[in-house]
Protein backbone atom coordinates (compact mmCIF):
# COMPACT_ATOMS: atom_id res chain seq x y z
CA UNK A 1 0.00 0.00 0.00
CA UNK A 2 1.09 3.51 -0.72
CA UNK A 3 0.34 6.20 1.35
CA UNK A 4 0.67 10.25 0.07
CA UNK A 5 -1.47 13.64 0.79
CA UNK A 6 -4.14 12.54 -1.80
CA UNK A 7 -7.63 12.30 0.01
CA UNK A 8 -9.08 9.94 -1.68
CA UNK A 9 -8.07 5.99 -0.88
CA UNK A 10 -8.89 3.32 -3.28
CA UNK A 11 -9.77 -0.37 -2.47
CA UNK A 12 -9.37 -2.05 -6.17
CA UNK A 13 -10.18 -5.13 -7.04
CA UNK A 14 -9.28 -7.29 -10.41
CA UNK A 15 -11.90 -10.53 -11.10
CA UNK A 16 -10.86 -12.86 -14.10
CA UNK A 17 -12.88 -15.81 -15.10
CA UNK A 18 -16.35 -16.39 -16.51
CA UNK A 19 -19.76 -15.04 -15.98
CA UNK A 20 -20.15 -17.24 -13.08
CA UNK A 21 -17.65 -16.08 -11.41
CA UNK A 22 -17.94 -12.53 -11.76
CA UNK A 23 -21.84 -13.20 -10.36
CA UNK A 24 -20.37 -14.84 -7.37
CA UNK A 25 -17.88 -12.54 -6.79
CA UNK A 26 -20.88 -9.60 -6.14
CA UNK A 27 -21.63 -11.31 -2.92
CA UNK A 28 -18.63 -9.59 -1.28
CA UNK A 29 -18.93 -6.44 -2.70
CA UNK A 30 -21.34 -5.40 0.21
CA UNK A 31 -18.22 -6.29 3.05
CA UNK A 32 -15.71 -4.63 1.27
CA UNK A 33 -17.34 -1.10 1.44
CA UNK A 34 -18.21 -1.76 4.98
CA UNK A 35 -14.54 -3.01 5.71
CA UNK A 36 -12.97 -0.11 3.88
CA UNK A 37 -15.50 2.81 3.93
CA UNK A 38 -12.81 4.85 3.76
CA UNK A 39 -12.22 4.02 -0.15
CA UNK A 40 -13.75 3.98 -3.12
CA UNK A 41 -14.38 0.44 -4.65
CA UNK A 42 -12.99 0.44 -7.96
CA UNK A 43 -13.79 -2.87 -9.96
CA UNK A 44 -12.23 -4.39 -13.11
CA UNK A 45 -14.33 -7.33 -13.75
CA UNK A 46 -14.36 -9.33 -17.42
CA UNK A 47 -17.88 -9.21 -17.06
CA UNK A 48 -18.22 -5.56 -16.18
CA UNK A 49 -22.07 -5.68 -16.69
CA UNK A 50 -22.17 -7.80 -13.70
CA UNK A 51 -21.78 -4.64 -11.57
CA UNK A 52 -22.72 -1.50 -12.74
CA UNK A 53 -26.03 -0.90 -10.87
CA UNK A 54 -24.43 -2.16 -7.44
CA UNK A 55 -24.58 0.87 -5.06
CA UNK A 56 -21.42 0.24 -3.55
CA UNK A 57 -19.10 0.02 -6.36
CA UNK A 58 -17.96 3.66 -7.50
CA UNK A 59 -16.61 2.55 -10.83
CA UNK A 60 -16.37 -0.21 -12.71
CA UNK A 61 -13.88 -1.42 -15.70
CA UNK A 62 -13.73 -3.75 -18.48
CA UNK A 63 -10.01 -5.14 -19.78
CA UNK A 64 -10.01 -1.43 -21.47
CA UNK A 65 -8.66 0.61 -18.88
CA UNK A 66 -7.43 3.76 -20.31
CA UNK A 67 -5.18 6.16 -18.21
CA UNK A 68 -5.83 3.59 -14.95
CA UNK A 69 -2.13 3.55 -13.48
CA UNK A 70 -2.50 7.32 -13.96
CA UNK A 71 -5.63 7.85 -11.93
CA UNK A 72 -5.40 5.31 -9.48
CA UNK A 73 -1.93 3.96 -9.10
CA UNK A 74 0.93 6.40 -9.48
CA UNK A 75 1.14 8.14 -5.75
CA UNK A 76 -2.26 6.69 -4.52
CA UNK A 77 -3.00 5.32 -1.00
CA UNK A 78 -4.30 1.93 -2.65
CA UNK A 79 -5.18 -1.43 -1.59
CA UNK A 80 -5.37 -4.09 -4.63
CA UNK A 81 -6.53 -7.25 -4.87
CA UNK A 82 -5.47 -8.69 -8.17
CA UNK A 83 -4.65 -12.30 -6.67
CA UNK A 84 -6.96 -15.81 -7.68
CA UNK A 85 -8.66 -17.14 -4.96
CA UNK A 86 -8.13 -20.55 -7.49
CA UNK A 87 -4.90 -20.75 -6.30
CA UNK A 88 -5.20 -19.89 -2.59
CA UNK A 89 -4.35 -23.34 -0.22
CA UNK A 90 -7.94 -23.71 1.33
CA UNK A 91 -9.25 -24.00 -2.78
CA UNK A 92 -6.67 -26.69 -3.67
CA UNK A 93 -6.92 -28.69 -0.79
CA UNK A 94 -10.63 -28.31 -1.30
CA UNK A 95 -11.35 -26.89 2.54
CA UNK A 96 -12.98 -23.92 1.77
CA UNK A 97 -15.61 -22.00 -0.14
CA UNK A 98 -14.36 -19.94 -3.22
CA UNK A 99 -15.64 -16.81 -1.71
CA UNK A 100 -14.16 -18.05 1.92
CA UNK A 101 -10.89 -18.13 -0.44
CA UNK A 102 -11.92 -14.79 -1.81
CA UNK A 103 -12.29 -13.30 1.21
CA UNK A 104 -8.61 -14.50 2.49
CA UNK A 105 -7.11 -12.70 0.16
CA UNK A 106 -9.55 -9.56 0.32
CA UNK A 107 -8.62 -8.89 3.39
CA UNK A 108 -12.69 -9.18 4.68
CA UNK A 109 -14.42 -11.53 7.17
CA UNK A 110 -15.84 -14.82 5.30
CA UNK A 111 -20.25 -14.90 6.75
CA UNK A 112 -21.37 -17.25 3.62
CA UNK A 113 -22.35 -14.39 1.96
CA UNK A 114 -24.21 -14.65 -1.25
CA UNK A 115 -24.61 -12.99 -4.57
CA UNK A 116 -26.05 -9.86 -5.23
CA UNK A 117 -27.04 -8.78 -8.84
CA UNK A 118 -29.01 -5.41 -9.18
CA UNK A 119 -31.01 -3.71 -12.38
CA UNK A 120 -32.20 -0.43 -13.17
CA UNK A 121 -35.61 0.88 -14.13
CA UNK A 122 -34.79 0.51 -18.09
CA UNK A 123 -33.59 -3.06 -17.25
CA UNK A 124 -36.48 -3.56 -14.55
CA UNK A 125 -38.93 -2.73 -17.68
CA UNK A 126 -37.65 -4.96 -20.42
CA UNK A 127 -37.97 -8.01 -18.17
CA UNK A 128 -41.27 -8.83 -19.18
CA UNK A 129 -42.50 -12.90 -18.02
CA UNK A 130 -44.56 -13.01 -21.09
CA UNK A 131 -46.88 -15.89 -21.73
CA UNK A 132 -46.26 -19.62 -21.71
CA UNK A 133 -49.25 -22.53 -21.58
CA UNK A 134 -47.46 -24.39 -19.07
CA UNK A 135 -44.92 -22.82 -16.43
CA UNK A 136 -41.31 -22.69 -16.97
CA UNK A 137 -38.58 -25.62 -16.17
CA UNK A 138 -35.51 -24.31 -17.02
CA UNK A 139 -32.87 -27.06 -17.82
CA UNK A 140 -29.35 -26.11 -17.87
CA UNK A 141 -27.81 -29.35 -19.12
CA UNK A 142 -24.11 -27.59 -20.30
CA UNK A 143 -22.29 -24.24 -19.35
CA UNK A 144 -18.62 -23.30 -18.90
CA UNK A 145 -16.87 -21.74 -22.28
CA UNK A 146 -19.15 -20.98 -25.01
CA UNK A 147 -15.77 -22.20 -27.22
CA UNK A 148 -15.90 -25.74 -26.35
CA UNK A 149 -15.96 -28.02 -28.92
CA UNK A 150 -17.91 -31.45 -26.94
CA UNK A 151 -21.13 -32.01 -26.95
CA UNK A 152 -20.80 -33.29 -23.28
CA UNK A 153 -17.91 -31.93 -21.06
CA UNK A 154 -18.70 -34.92 -18.27
CA UNK A 155 -17.28 -32.78 -15.37
CA UNK A 156 -20.72 -30.50 -15.34
CA UNK A 157 -22.47 -31.43 -18.00
CA UNK A 158 -25.88 -33.09 -17.02
CA UNK A 159 -25.39 -36.91 -18.94
CA UNK A 160 -27.76 -37.25 -21.74
CA UNK A 161 -29.47 -40.22 -21.40
CA UNK A 162 -30.44 -38.40 -17.80
CA UNK A 163 -31.51 -35.33 -19.09
CA UNK A 164 -33.83 -36.60 -21.46
CA UNK A 165 -35.57 -38.83 -18.66
CA UNK A 166 -35.93 -35.61 -16.77
CA UNK A 167 -37.87 -34.35 -20.15
CA UNK A 168 -39.87 -37.27 -20.15
CA UNK A 169 -40.71 -36.77 -16.33
CA UNK A 170 -41.89 -33.20 -16.51
CA UNK A 171 -43.13 -32.74 -20.23
CA UNK A 172 -46.27 -32.80 -19.57
CA UNK A 173 -46.29 -30.41 -16.72
CA UNK A 174 -43.83 -27.90 -17.75
CA UNK A 175 -42.64 -26.08 -20.68
CA UNK A 176 -39.15 -26.97 -20.68
CA UNK A 177 -36.01 -24.72 -21.77
CA UNK A 178 -32.94 -26.27 -22.32
CA UNK A 179 -30.14 -24.08 -21.74
CA UNK A 180 -26.85 -25.18 -22.86
CA UNK A 181 -23.69 -24.03 -24.78
CA UNK A 182 -23.48 -23.50 -28.91
CA UNK A 183 -21.72 -27.07 -29.16
CA UNK A 184 -24.08 -29.08 -26.57
CA UNK A 185 -26.32 -31.28 -27.15
CA UNK A 186 -29.91 -31.02 -27.61
CA UNK A 187 -32.72 -32.89 -26.02
CA UNK A 188 -35.78 -33.82 -27.56
CA UNK A 189 -38.92 -32.42 -26.83
CA UNK A 190 -37.74 -28.72 -25.51
CA UNK A 191 -37.46 -25.68 -26.47
CA UNK A 192 -33.47 -24.84 -26.53
CA UNK A 193 -31.58 -21.94 -26.06
CA UNK A 194 -28.07 -22.09 -26.85
CA UNK A 195 -26.99 -18.79 -28.59
CA UNK A 196 -24.62 -16.24 -26.54
CA UNK A 197 -27.21 -14.18 -24.48
CA UNK A 198 -27.38 -10.92 -22.58
CA UNK A 199 -27.18 -10.93 -18.99
CA UNK A 200 -30.79 -9.22 -18.86
CA UNK A 201 -31.88 -12.03 -21.01
CA UNK A 202 -30.27 -14.57 -19.19
CA UNK A 203 -31.66 -13.44 -15.93
CA UNK A 204 -35.40 -12.83 -17.40
CA UNK A 205 -35.21 -16.63 -18.03
CA UNK A 206 -34.26 -17.20 -15.02
CA UNK A 207 -37.26 -14.69 -13.31
CA UNK A 208 -39.34 -16.71 -15.67
CA UNK A 209 -39.03 -19.96 -14.55
CA UNK A 210 -41.55 -21.79 -11.69
CA UNK A 211 -38.67 -24.86 -11.91
CA UNK A 212 -35.40 -24.75 -12.33
CA UNK A 213 -32.37 -28.29 -12.40
CA UNK A 214 -29.26 -26.53 -13.02
CA UNK A 215 -25.36 -27.83 -13.41
CA UNK A 216 -21.90 -26.13 -11.43
CA UNK A 217 -21.98 -23.06 -13.71
CA UNK A 218 -23.81 -19.34 -13.86
CA UNK A 219 -27.41 -19.96 -13.38
CA UNK A 220 -26.95 -21.32 -10.47
CA UNK A 221 -25.04 -18.38 -9.10
CA UNK A 222 -28.02 -15.82 -10.65
CA UNK A 223 -30.57 -18.38 -9.05
CA UNK A 224 -29.08 -17.60 -5.82
CA UNK A 225 -28.93 -14.04 -6.28
CA UNK A 226 -32.32 -13.99 -7.90
CA UNK A 227 -33.07 -16.06 -4.37
CA UNK A 228 -34.92 -18.65 -6.63
CA UNK A 229 -34.06 -21.88 -5.10
CA UNK A 230 -33.42 -24.54 -7.27
CA UNK A 231 -31.96 -28.17 -7.92
CA UNK A 232 -28.33 -28.40 -8.91
CA UNK A 233 -26.84 -31.50 -9.98
CA UNK A 234 -22.72 -31.68 -9.40
CA UNK A 235 -20.27 -34.12 -10.60
CA UNK A 236 -16.66 -33.17 -11.00
CA UNK A 237 -17.44 -30.10 -9.03
CA UNK A 238 -18.77 -29.63 -5.24
CA UNK A 239 -21.04 -27.49 -3.87
CA UNK A 240 -18.94 -27.87 -0.79
CA UNK A 241 -16.58 -24.90 -3.25
CA UNK A 242 -18.71 -23.42 -5.66
CA UNK A 243 -22.70 -23.95 -4.53
CA UNK A 244 -25.34 -22.41 -1.66
CA UNK A 245 -27.00 -23.84 0.91
CA UNK A 246 -30.20 -22.42 -0.65
CA UNK A 247 -30.59 -24.91 -3.43
CA UNK A 248 -31.08 -28.40 -3.19
CA UNK A 249 -27.49 -30.23 -3.91
CA UNK A 250 -27.92 -33.21 -5.57
CA UNK A 251 -24.06 -34.84 -5.53
CA UNK A 252 -22.53 -37.85 -7.75
CA UNK A 253 -20.54 -40.41 -6.64
CA UNK A 254 -17.27 -41.09 -7.68
CA UNK A 255 -16.28 -44.30 -7.94
CA UNK A 256 -12.67 -45.80 -7.79
CA UNK A 257 -10.27 -44.46 -9.93
CA UNK A 258 -7.55 -46.33 -12.07
CA UNK A 259 -4.87 -43.85 -13.22
CA UNK A 260 -7.39 -40.84 -14.41
CA UNK A 261 -5.34 -38.41 -12.91
CA UNK A 262 -2.50 -38.81 -14.14
CA UNK A 263 -1.81 -36.23 -15.28
CA UNK A 264 -2.89 -34.23 -12.80
CA UNK A 265 -0.93 -31.23 -10.62
CA UNK A 266 -2.58 -29.27 -8.23
CA UNK A 267 -6.12 -29.75 -9.54
CA UNK A 268 -8.00 -33.35 -10.07
CA UNK A 269 -10.19 -33.12 -13.19
CA UNK A 270 -9.37 -30.15 -15.95
CA UNK A 271 -12.54 -28.39 -17.41
CA UNK A 272 -11.75 -29.28 -21.26
CA UNK A 273 -10.34 -31.84 -22.86
CA UNK A 274 -10.99 -34.19 -20.36
CA UNK A 275 -12.47 -37.36 -21.49
CA UNK A 276 -10.10 -39.87 -20.52
CA UNK A 277 -10.13 -38.37 -16.94
CA UNK A 278 -14.14 -39.53 -16.75
CA UNK A 279 -14.35 -42.42 -14.13
CA UNK A 280 -17.29 -43.44 -14.66
CA UNK A 281 -18.26 -46.54 -17.18
CA UNK A 282 -22.11 -46.31 -17.30
CA UNK A 283 -24.14 -43.55 -16.94
CA UNK A 284 -26.21 -45.03 -14.03
CA UNK A 285 -22.88 -44.81 -12.25
CA UNK A 286 -23.44 -40.93 -12.35
CA UNK A 287 -26.98 -40.52 -11.60
CA UNK A 288 -28.98 -43.36 -11.23
CA UNK A 289 -32.87 -43.14 -12.09
CA UNK A 290 -33.80 -43.27 -8.83
CA UNK A 291 -32.68 -39.65 -8.66
CA UNK A 292 -35.32 -38.39 -10.73
CA UNK A 293 -37.75 -38.78 -7.76
CA UNK A 294 -35.50 -36.07 -5.62
CA UNK A 295 -35.35 -33.61 -8.35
Amino acid sequence: MVQNSSQEKYYIWRIDGGLGKNIAATALVDTIKKTYSDRKLIIVASHPQIFLNNPNIDRVYSGHTPYFYEDYVENKDIIVCNQEPYHQTGHITKQKHLLENWCDLLGIEYKNQTPKLYFNYAQEKAYAQGSSPKPILLLHTGGGPVNDTVAYNWTRDIPIEFAQEIVKKYQNEYNIVQVTRPNGYKLDGVTVVDKNMTNLNLFSLLRSSSKRILIDSCLQHAATALKLPSTVLWIGTKPELFGYKEHKNIIAELPQRAHQLVDSFLFDYQFQQNEYQCPYREVDEIFSLEILNKL
